[in-house]
């Protein structure tokens, strides 16, 4: 059995779209044993007839993403992301209590994340945008003012996305789309030769989908993806996942803090000092009530 390597670029119905070393595009079907592939997996696979081919092996991952599914389940959405961009818009009103979900999420699985806030040019009070984003820069995440339609701040977002691998994730109608058709110009050819090379004739993927960026690196487009969970994180994790807490909770009376009214709470005290943003501190009290720890 002659193996070959490859990389998962798409989902079609129960198959894969890999894509060899050398470009070429084959759809394949896994083995039942092998368990669930994401868009991103660097795999092994061996030619069958017909132009088709079966995945053999998944190679070891360097991060995966998940979401919730139906039952209780977890899916995963994609493999090897180097970095998550969050999309906000000034319509819908910006969810910063998703943004902070995605934040802890990310920073639980040692992925790289950022901010975009797309549609800049509509923004009326940018006064107010640049006054929040300043808060997430302070504490050391890169943010974007963008527009897919004025192509304002696009080239130094293209820069932060060179040679990694990216996913952009946030509410419908920020503008997902917009911003990954202003990245990926030839984005619809791309989707029509995938599904033409996998035999499919037409586009048929309801899933994420990866897409090589001209200036290098991988953007995987996933139009379903607008919230991933924090089923796989306990009140530790979620505290880690603010890091401007690290600091202070290091100084906590107790090492089980909750970060609440508990005694001694350094972070608590951080927040109402100023320290530390007790907007997003708030924040970090409502995910816990989302997630049934207090």
């Amino acid at each position: 059995m002659q193996l070959k390597e490859g990389i998962v670029v798409s989902h079609f119905g129960q198959g894969l779209a890999i894509e060899s070393k050398d470009g070429e595009v084959i759809l394949c079907h896994t083995r039942r044993q092998l368990g669930s592939v994401a868009v991103g997996d660097n795999v092994l696979w061996e030619a069958l007839e017909n132009n088709q081919g079966r995945v053999e092996c998944i190679l070891p991952r360097t991060s995966l993403l998940t979401r919730p599914a139906h039952g209780g389940r977890i899916r995963p959405v994609a493999a090897n992301l180097d970095q998550l961009v969050v999309v906000v818009a000034p319509e819908p009103e910006p969810d910063w209590l998703l943004v902070d979900q995605y934040l802890a999420a990310c920073e639980h699985r040692n992925l790289a994340i950022s901010i975009a806030v797309n549609k800049i040019d509509q923004v009326k009070d940018r006064d107010s945008i640049e006054s929040i984003l300043s808060v997430y820069r302070t504490i050391g995440y890169a943010c974007f003012a963008l527009s897919a339609f004025t192509q304002e701040g696009l080239d130094g977002f293209r820069s932060s996305l060179e040679n990694k691998s990216s996913m952009l994730a946030g509410q419908s109608g920020v503008g997902k789309s917009s911003l990954t058709n202003a990245l990926l110009p030839d984005k619809q050819i791309r989707t029509r030769q995938l599904s033409e090379k996998a035999g499919l004739g037409r586009h048929t993927t309801t899933t994420a989908t990866l897409y090589h960026l001209p200036t290098g690196g991988h953007l995987i487009d996933s139009p379903g993806v607008a919230v991933f969970g924090l089923a796989e994180m306990s009140l530790k994790d979620l505290c880690h996942g603010y890091i401007e807490f690290r600091d202070f909770a290091s100084k906590c009376q107790f090492n089980d803090c909750r970060h609440l009214q508990d005694k001694g709470c350094a972070v608590r005290t951080a927040a109402e000092e100023g320290k530390i943003s007790h907007e997003r501190y708030d924040r970090y009290i409502k995910l816990l009530n989302k997630m049934h720890l207090i």
